[in-house]
């Protein structure tokens, strides 16, 4: 250490603890807002708790957790300036996730890493992954806000997402009861969801601009000038959030409804999705019409798909092409569940069938 080394405190470092203190006092009420029974306390202490008590009613509790972020996603909510909704984002990444095994979400904590806090910046964030915990039903328990000056530009961010679920063993799913002859249905995604972003990009052409800058501005007001459907600009449509679907399935797995397997459709698109819901000696034929598919593709993956000109297949490991969720239940079941989600407000359609094979995804159109 030199010798002209002077007095440096955190602050000169580049850490406000002010600002990050006002930062938790700004989430704090949006934080309560997702409470459930369960949760003890509020934010502030070393770790969130939640009373396990309610799980004493079950045979046999298998707690389920899942951890994801937001991906580059980010990238563009910077460019464009708008924050809010990326929290929904992170919230729909995990427990969508555990969603598959027929969970339900009771918890989640979330990460914020940042260049500079800013009570008003931080609270933005924090509303969309506050609103996200609302639609699916859990508790917001804790989180962490880092700010890491000198590694990270200020108003450069990352999320991280964790979340705990629960499930009764006799009532989880699982993939190996799947089998030929059973049904896929699915459920719409608002669009591109969180996956996929890296190749949005370079298609879009935001590599390699820079936030706040001239060229930032410019390439925003070409994203919102550009129409990708009547009324929808390509700006809004990159940055729908990603839909949870939480509340609806799990009014239909307490119903009874005997769905077999479901699918969240994330990175790798259908095709390195729908496997993972799969019996290892079943395969999935996907009724894909042709180059199109036989539901509505939402215009903001169709738009990116051409201008990357991309093949059937690769859109089809690349994007969840217009299908965020994907169940399998046994045919004679399929009018009744189809019937069940649609009372609940969902648009369910048929996306294919189980035949015997090894595990893979297929599609019809190429068989």
């Amino acid at each position: 250490m030199s010798e002209n080394t002077k007095h440096v405190t955190y602050e000169d470092a580049g850490v406000d603890t002010a600002e990050g203190g006002r930062a938790v006092d700004a989430i704090k009420q949006m934080v309560a807002e997702t409470n459930r029974p369960e949760v003890i306390g509020g934010i502030g202490g070393f770790g969130g708790l939640f009373s396990a008590a309610a799980l004493k009613d079950m045979e046999d509790p298998i707690l389920i957790s899942g951890t994801d972020g937001v991906g580059t996603k980010l990238v563009l909510a910077q460019i464009l300036d708008r924050h809010e909704t990326v929290g929904q984002d992170l919230v729909a990444m995990c427990v969508n996730d555990i969603l598959a095994s027929g969970a339900e979400p009771l918890f989640f904590l979330d990460y914020i890493a940042i260049g500079h806090i800013e009570a008003e910046h931080m609270a933005k964030i924090v509303r969309g992954v506050a609103d996200g915990c609302k639609l699916a039903g859990c508790a917001l328990v804790g989180g962490e806000m880092a700010e890491h000056p000198g590694v990270m530009r200020p108003d450069d961010y990352d999320l991280a997402g964790f979340a705990v679920g629960v499930v009764d063993r006799p009532k989880m799913l699982d993939p190996e009861n799947v089998r030929p002859g059973d049904v896929i249905l699915g459920l719409p995604s608002t669009g591109i969801h969180s996956n996929g972003y890296s190749l949005v990009r370079r298609v879009i052409g935001v590599d390699g601009i820079v936030p706040g800058t001239p060229e930032a501005a410019a390439k925003k007001a070409e994203l919102e000038a550009i129409e990708v459907a009547p009324g929808l600009s390509l700006a809004d449509a990159l940055l729908a959030p990603t839909r949870i679907y939480v509340k609806p399935i799990l009014e239909l797995l307490r119903a009874g409804a005997p769905v077999h397997a479901i699918a969240h459709i994330t990175g790798g698109g259908i095709t390195e999705n729908l496997n993972r819901a799969l019996a290892a000696d079943v395969d999935a034929v996907v009724e894909r019409n042709g180059a199109a598919m036989g539901w509505d593709v939402p215009p903001v993956i169709t738009y990116i798909a051409e201008h990357a000109e991309l093949a059937p297949n690769e859109a089809c490991k690349t994007f969840n092409m217009g299908v965020g969720l994907m169940l399998i239940c046994a045919p004679e079941d399929e009018a009744a569940i189809t019937a069940q989600l649609e009372a609940a407000g969902e648009h369910p359609f048929r996306v294919g069938t189980c035949v015997e094979g090894t595990g893979k995804v297929v599609y019809a159109d190429e068989r």
